[in-house]
């Protein structure tokens, strides 16, 4: 089984997310070649095949001249997966691709089980597992979904060039409106839920995060109350996370939370009631009032 990866590369760097690319490879089990339109300044931590493209030639996006790079390292490696990330690269190059080579696209994957890939629907509350129909796949996958792996080494360079007539010229990039924090990068996240009862409960979350070096996060229905902005919203229709330390406060464990958070190295979960379903994906789960146990442990950690 052979996979082809497509990096990213953005104002002069790689981007880091490039390596979930590589952890999807690895849960895969898949031979690996990755291709980037980037610079032999800055080359991934990677020590396979790297299909590389000058972005000062090509552009650090074209959709015309990307898509024929992507298609020429495609003839040359014959993948049975070509996989993007879920992102403004992947959304609008994945498709091109799968259309020219008429292969079956399955976008935004989540998880892979038994052969199968998991995405998302029912607006995230449901999963729903996609087996490939035709001999070539086209994946996206979600930010977040899969773990960051830097195989290390140094990669063997096939160089790409490409020429094709297109009206197209890359420009620049807009920066999106700026958040208060990329909580997909936060080692510890300490998340707020509906369960510390108001919003004047929140700096006492907040406390507790500071005390272990990390992060505010929240639930949705702490988002939708405007207890905390929806920068901090951890889930589905927030942002996926995977930290070292995931801190639940009060969080009963919607579907949608638990698919943005379940893959956190070690999860502490703070709950009344035993039965709540963040118990299933905690590694513990202490049954006690938060607002008792979080000053508690935060006066501990002070000491």
């Amino acid at each position: 089984m052979k996979t082809l990866l497509i990096g990213e590369y953005r104002d002069g760097k790689l981007l880091e997310s490039t390596y979930e690319l590589l952890g999807f490879a690895d849960q895969l089990g898949a031979e690996t070649a990755l291709l980037l339109v980037g610079s032999e300044s800055q080359l991934p931590s990677y020590g396979g095949t790297l299909y590389l493209a000058d972005a000062t030639t090509c552009g650090e996006y074209n959709p015309d001249l990307h898509k024929k790079l992507i298609l020429d390292a495609v003839q040359q490696e014959n993948p049975d997966y070509i996989v993007f990330l879920h992102s403004s690269y992947g959304w609008d190059l994945a498709p091109r691709i799968a259309a020219s080579l008429k292969a079956a696209q399955i976008s935004e994957v989540i998880a892979i089980a038994d052969g199968s890939f998991e995405v998302g629907c029912c607006n995230a509350k449901m999963r729903r597992s996609v087996k490939p129909a035709t001999s070539k796949t086209v994946l996206t996958i979600q930010a977040g979904a899969f773990p960051v792996l830097q195989s290390g080494g140094t990669p063997a360079i096939r160089k790409l060039t490409a020429e094709t007539t297109t009206p197209l010229e890359f420009v620049g990039y807009e920066p999106a409106e700026k958040k208060d924090i990329d909580l997909a990068k936060a080692e510890v996240i300490v998340s707020a839920g509906r369960g510390i009862g108001k919003k004047d409960n929140v700096p006492v979350i907040q406390a507790l995060a500071k005390a272990l070096g990390g992060e505010l996060g929240a639930s949705r229905p702490v988002v939708d109350a405007g207890w905390v902005e929806h920068s901090h919203q951890v889930g589905t229709t927030g942002q996926t996370v995977s930290p070292k330390l995931y801190v639940a406060c009060g969080i009963s464990g919607a579907i949608q939370h638990l698919a943005g958070m379940k893959k956190s190295d070690f999860i502490l979960a703070i709950n009344k009631d035993k039965d709540a379903p963040i118990g299933e994906v905690a590694d513990v789960l202490v049954v006690a009032d938060v607002m008792q146990f979080v000053p508690a442990l935060t006066a501990k950690l002070a000491q």
